[in-house]
């Protein structure tokens, strides 16, 4: 069972965001704290993605942004992102937080603000 420190969550949320490489993305990091759209970005260096692109398989090394948020940042993030990201079409799934330690929630609610 959890303990009283933890906490069932609707309103954070994790949004998963690829980048072509480390400096973009650190720069879309950077911008999207700055804006306080999110709490906190992990940056995942190193990873293949596979995928089909107007027709053709493609294969490239990108690095993978893990961003923690609220859902009710979701909209001014995707503008964010559309806005600034290198990509044509870029990633942005958002993937609900069913549970989290309450003390980290309530610092992700603190640092986000849409």
């Amino acid at each position: 069972m959890p303990s009283d420190q933890s906490a069932h969550t609707g309103s954070a949320c994790v949004v998963l965001c690829t980048c072509p490489d480390n400096a973009s993305a650190e720069q879309l990091a950077e911008r999207l704290l700055s804006q306080n759209l999110v709490a906190c970005v992990n940056l995942l260096p190193g990873i293949t993605s596979l995928y089909q692109w107007q027709g053709e398989l493609c294969r490239d090394s990108e690095v993978q942004l893990v961003l923690k948020t609220r859902a009710d940042c979701l909209p001014a993030l995707e503008a964010c992102i559309k806005e600034h990201h290198p990509y044509e079409v870029p990633e942005m799934l958002a993937l609900p937080v069913e549970w989290g330690h309450r003390p980290y929630l309530e610092w992700i609610n603190q640092h986000c603000q849409p």
